[in-house]
C-alpha cells in the first residue's frame, strides 16, 4: 500500500530530479535511450519548434527494453521521430550505449566524427532522469552548455503512463541513490541535495521502495542504468 506520506515524499524526489531549465535553441539535441518513447516524441517536438537542427538518439537495449525495442532503443526512437515528421537527414543514431555515461561519451564521439560543432546540448531524458543526465554530461563533456528537457507531465500522469505506481517510486528512489553515490566514483558531478529530499529518500527506502537500488557491493559499477 502506498500511503499519503509515500506520495508526498515521492513528489519531493520528482521535483528535485527535474532541473527546471528554460528551453533555448542548442547546437544539437540528444535523446537518451530508455523504455520511454516519449523521449523521442519530445525530441521531435523540440526539433519542429526550432530548438535544435540535429537530433542524436543513443541507446542499445537493456533487460527492460529488449522485447519492446528489439532493434535497439536509438533505432526505435529514430523511427518514431520520422513518423512524427522529422526528416531522416536530421537524425544521427548511436546504437551502442548501455548506460548514461556511454550515452554521453558515444554521442560526443559520433558528433565529432561527423564534424558537428557543438557548443550547447539539449539533453532529453525521462522526467525523473533530468538531473542524472545533466550531472553526467557536465562531468564527461564539461566544455558544452547543457540544457535539460523531458516530456512535460505531472507525477500522477507519469505514474498512470507507466501503469505501476510502485515501480515509479522505486525508479525515483534508485535515481536519487545514483546521484548520491556516483560522484564519488567519478561518473558525474556532485550536486547539493536538500535535507528534505534526503529525508524523503530515506523514508521511502525504509518503506520498501528498493527494487531499483544498486547493492552496495555493486555501487562502483557504471553499467547500471
Amino acid at each position: 500500500m502506498i500511503t499519503p506520506q509515500d506520495w508526498a515524499d515521492t513528489r519531493l524526489l520528482w521535483d528535485y530530479h527535474q532541473m527546471g531549465h528554460a528551453l533555448r535553441p542548442c547546437s544539437v539535441a540528444i535523446g537518451l535511450g530508455s523504455h520511454d518513447l516519449g523521449v523521442a516524441e519530445t525530441a521531435a517536438d523540440l526539433y519542429k519548434r526550432g530548438m535544435a537542427p540535429l537530433l542524436v538518439f543513443t541507446g542499445a537495449t537493456s533487460p527492460t527494453t529488449r522485447e519492446r525495442m528489439p532493434r535497439g532503443e536509438a533505432v526505435h526512437y529514430r523511427e518514431r521521430a520520422i513518423e512524427l515528421g522529422v526528416p531522416a537527414s536530421a537524425i544521427l543514431v548511436e546504437p551502442r550505449a548501455r548506460n548514461t555515461g556511454e550515452n554521453i561519451r558515444f554521442s560526443r564521439e559520433l558528433l565529432e566524427s561527423a564534424d558537428v560543432e557543438v557548443s550547447s546540448v539539449l539533453l532529453i531524458s525521462k522526467p525523473y532522469e533530468e538531473r542524472r543526465a545533466y550531472a553526467t554530461a557536465r562531468k564527461l563533456w564539461p566544455e558544452v552548455e547543457v540544457v535539460s528537457a523531458s516530456t512535460p507531465m505531472t507525477l500522477p500522469d507519469y505514474a498512470d503512463s507507466i501503469g505501476d505506481a510502485r515501480l515509479v517510486i522505486d525508479m525515483l528512489v534508485g535515481a536519487l541513490q545514483r546521484l548520491l553515490i556516483y560522484p564519488e566514483q567519478g561518473f558525474m558531478i556532485s550536486q547539493d541535495v536538500p535535507g528534505g529530499v534526503i529525508d524523503a529518500y530515506e523514508r521511502l527506502r525504509q518503506h520498501g521502495f528498493t527494487s531499483r537500488l544498486i547493492p552496495e557491493s555493486q555501487a562502483s559499477n557504471p553499467t547500471h542504468r
